[in-house]
């Protein structure tokens, strides 16, 4: 296959409900809430009525965008022989995603994000990451990876333990890999570890510009194009409306971003400019049609609520 996916294997659990049900679960409206304890979140699942379930997950959600794309693609994400871990499997499949990953009753139930959206359309979501976070060496299969052009990783998944095992498993028999820095939480949490990999072993890195910034501690982006040259491996940055920018070697390049978008939720921006890029990464498109092509997802999906298309 053309790309294989890793990442957190999280069902989106959609609902509607009223302004009482988040005052009363001491909800913060329209923010995340990471729960923690299984008992919690059980107890605001029993009292909703699900409207509809989306296999989600950063990478997930990449990987989508490649398939509707065109490109044959599969995923590895760590989730329970459970009702919301079969959802999970068949939700990827329908999207022709090779689903590669052999499901069994874990000690925590599948990683699970409830979107609960109040009459103003405002979403407000609770996230508990069950056993998708609990990753390890034995959930990747070598030969699956060796079999993919490239492996796509994303930041949210790393920690110390199983998790970076599989990280350190996946890296090791692929023949290109790729990864997203995924948020600033993240680089600062793991930043040793985030930079050995984007100067070392990773061949093409996605970052938004605060996460690049504090990875690197840049006082500028002049900093940002100097460490990119440096490290002779392709670095992928989106600016905000200021665009987006690839460096390789010596290689500056740059796209501006669309203009006169209705913007209805940025949700899965990044994940989609992803998509478009690595996209005609395979294709050996130059590096501005990639961007652009980057671009053009994202625009798309900021355009309409979700992160799929």
């Amino acid at each position: 296959m053309k790309v294989l996916g890793v990442g957190n294997a999280i069902i989106d659990v959609i609902s509607k409900v009223d302004d009482n049900f988040i005052t009363q679960n001491n909800l913060s409206k329209g923010n995340m809430k990471l729960i923690f304890d299984e008992k919690e979140f059980n107890n605001l699942l029993i009292n909703l009525k699900i409207e509809k379930t989306i296999s989600g997950g950063s990478v997930a959600n990449s990987i989508v965008g490649l398939s509707q794309l065109g490109n044959d693609v599969g995923f590895i994400g760590k989730i329970s022989d459970d009702k919301f871990g079969s959802e999970y499997e068949i939700g990827l499949k329908k999207e022709n995603v090779n689903y590669c990953y052999r499901k069994k009753k874990e000690d925590l139930p599948t990683g699970t994000c409830l979107i609960l959206i109040t009459p103003d359309s405002e979403r407000t979501m609770c996230t508990f990451l069950g056993t998708a976070g609990k990753i390890n060496q034995n959930d990747i299969d070598e030969n699956v990876v060796k079999e993919s052009g490239i492996i796509f990783l994303e930041g949210y998944l790393w920690d110390e333990g199983g998790p970076k095992k599989a990280f350190d498993k996946a890296i090791g028999c692929a023949n290109k890999s790729a990864m997203s820095l995924s948020d600033k939480f993240c680089v600062d949490r793991h930043k040793d570890h985030f930079l050995e990999l984007v100067k070392n072993k990773l061949n093409v890195t996605f970052a938004n510009e605060e996460e690049i910034t504090s990875l690197i501690n840049a006082k500028s982006f002049d900093d940002v194009i100097t460490f990119g040259k440096e490290i002779k491996k392709l670095l992928v940055i989106t600016r905000g409306d200021k665009g987006a920018i690839s460096i390789f070697e010596d290689q500056v390049t740059e796209v501006a971003v669309q203009k006169n978008l209705k913007i209805e939720d940025l949700t899965g921006a990044g994940d989609l400019f992803a998509s478009g890029f690595l996209h005609g990464y395979l294709r050996n498109f130059t590096q501005k049609d990639c961007l652009r092509k980057g671009t053009e997802m994202a625009s798309r999906i900021i355009q309409i609520i979700g992160a799929r298309l």
